[in-house]
């Protein structure tokens, strides 16, 4: 089984490479981590429990659930809270991950996608047999979200606040071994020249990027069609310890290629020639 980590940055576009991969013919997989997040702190769980003694009584709403506004306003404030509220949930959040592989395992998925917007912060990226960066340049980032959030109460400050608390984009290519390039001059073309199976869909996506999504799923299939493909993906099912084997080799081998290109200092282009 093939894991792929699909990562970006807030207001990146992420979300809308996420919906497009789970809108495939193919059916793919997608493991959210901000949804596992949303559900570790629920009413009741350890992780709220904690969350409360660290950032204080002000991010519980008065129906006992997390005020989301009031924590990123305190865990986004310092370098030193932002990690505070990593810390705080990561575990629990990973620990919901494996369950979810082995569920995508034991059901004989031959590729799963892991969607977080922290895969290089936070090291999953090491776990991964491949990493797609969706990008866009910073400018592209804060005019969204001060688009999309103005009107909650999310300021100009308060956005150049939540970039800085995640690695900027241009600092990600290095680990990525696909890029989907989501940048605002990228605009919606006629929908005739767009893949079929995207025509549509109910989110406006531009059409450059459903044809680089396309082309990446129809890459990923490709390396378990033909004989020799489905024979791999039989024996790492049937055979969970060579399939384990692969998986580890194939994460080792990507994880000693970004190194290199760290020592290097290479990037991918964009988009990526890999799609």
């Amino acid at each position: 089984m093939l894991v792929v980590g699909l990562t970006g940055g807030i207001a990146s576009g992420k979300s809308t490479a996420s919906y497009l991969i789970s809108s495939h013919p193919a059916q793919i997989p997608i493991i959210d981590l901000d949804v596992l997040a949303r559900e570790v702190v629920a009413p009741g769980q350890p992780a709220l429990t904690a969350l409360r003694s660290a950032f204080g009584p002000t991010i519980i709403s008065p129906d006992g659930t997390l005020n989301r506004p009031e924590l990123g306003r305190l865990a986004f404030a310092t370098p030193e809270k932002t990690k505070l509220l990593n810390k705080t949930t990561h575990g629990a959040v990973r620990r919901r991950m494996v369950w979810k592989l082995l569920s995508c395992w034991v059901r004989g998925q031959k590729v799963v996608v892991v969607d977080t917007p922290l895969l290089v912060e936070t090291g999953l990226w090491k776990l991964c047999g491949e990493l797609v960066l969706v990008y866009c340049k910073r400018e592209d980032q804060l005019t969204r979200m001060l688009k999309r959030d103005a009107a909650k109460g999310l300021t100009q400050e308060d956005a150049e606040q939540r970039l800085k608390a995640q690695l900027p984009l241009d600092d990600k290519l290095v680990y990525a071994d696909a890029v989907l390039d989501n940048s605002s001059h990228l605009t919606a073309e006629d929908d005739a020249q767009a893949p079929e199976w995207t025509r549509g869909l109910d989110r406006q996506t531009s059409l450059a990027l459903r044809v680089q999504v396309d082309r990446l799923v129809a890459r990923w299939l490709d390396g378990y069609s033909g004989l020799s493909g489905r024979l791999k993906w039989l024996l790492q099912w049937l055979l969970p310890p060579v399939g384990l084997a692969m998986g580890a080799w194939r994460a080792w081998t990507r994880t000693a290629a970004v190194k290199a290109r760290l020592k290097a200092g290479t990037k991918p282009t964009l988009p990526s020639s890999k799609l």
